[in-house]
């Protein structure tokens, strides 16, 4: 089966640079309140990188920021060397929101040939029963309306979607919310093998365990800063601490 619109993407991306994402300088003011300060990161193709903050720490306002959601106050952000601000540069990405709710009178079949649709891509019943096995969804989802499933079902669904689209980078928030151990280490198994396909990630989380296991970097936000952007090892070893989770509390200054 050929995907032609990723072929041209795909050749596009190697055409244009190396850099997936850069972000230059990034400020952003909610009113009096200062969320993003002087955020600079760069991001190459094939490298997973996690995101992770206390509540409220600024992650899915960068996220936004990046997605061109809302205005930015000052910086730069390029997507694969274009700017955010040109809709092109998102066409090499594939994005599932934190609060994802599929429309509720649509079958999941109805879904995903919607997004398949949008995204300019023919659907393929191995691929899909494939991707339902990988994800631990089971094929009769398809025919239920999305009014009837779970938050887990919903999730899976969701990512489904976005594995699909075939985009070279994948930009998630919160990635496994809703999902039970079993789909987490299924979801994580299939991000791995993504891996060595040359796919990027950037996604936002909460699970410091998750970001251990699959991703080269982990960027600390604090307070709207960037307070930490290296590897999970450099972490507890800049932090003098002999796991993540105490490195990450010792980055914040929350230990005690």
């Amino acid at each position: 089966m050929k995907y032609p619109l990723f072929a041209g993407i795909f050749l596009w991306v190697k055409r244009m640079t190396d850099i997936a994402l850069n972000i230059e300088k990034l400020n952003q003011d909610y009113g009096k309140q200062s969320v993003l300060t002087d955020i600079n990161l760069s991001v190459r193709q094939g490298e997973y990188i996690g995101l992770v903050g206390v509540n409220g720490a600024g992650k899915t306002t960068l996220i936004k920021a990046v997605l061109d959601f809302i205005s930015i106050d000052s910086g730069e952000i390029k997507i694969f060397g274009k700017s955010h601000r040109e809709t092109s540069s998102r066409e090499a990405l594939s994005f599932l929101p934190e609060k994802f709710i599929p429309p509720y009178y649509l079958t999941g079949r109805d879904f995903l040939a919607y997004m398949a649709k949008l995204n300019q891509i023919e659907l393929n019943g191995a691929d899909i029963e494939k991707l339902f096995e990988i994800l631990d969804l089971e094929m009769s989802a398809l025919k239920k309306s999305v009014r009837q499933y779970s938050k887990g079902m919903a999730q899976k669904l969701g990512l489904a979607a976005c594995f699909l689209s075939q985009r070279p980078m994948l930009f998630f928030d919160e990635p496994m919310s809703g999902l039970d151990p079993k789909a987490r280490a299924y979801l994580k198994r299939h991000l791995e093998n993504l891996k060595t396909e040359g796919k990027t990630l950037f996604f936002s989380t909460h699970l410091l365990a998750d970001v251990e296991s699959i991703c080269d970097r982990i960027i600390v936000l604090h307070d709207g800063k960037i307070c930490f952007n290296g590897t999970p090892s450099q972490c507890c070893e800049d932090f003098n601490a002999k796991d993540l989770e105490n490195a990450y509390l010792n980055c914040i200054g929350a230990n005690v």
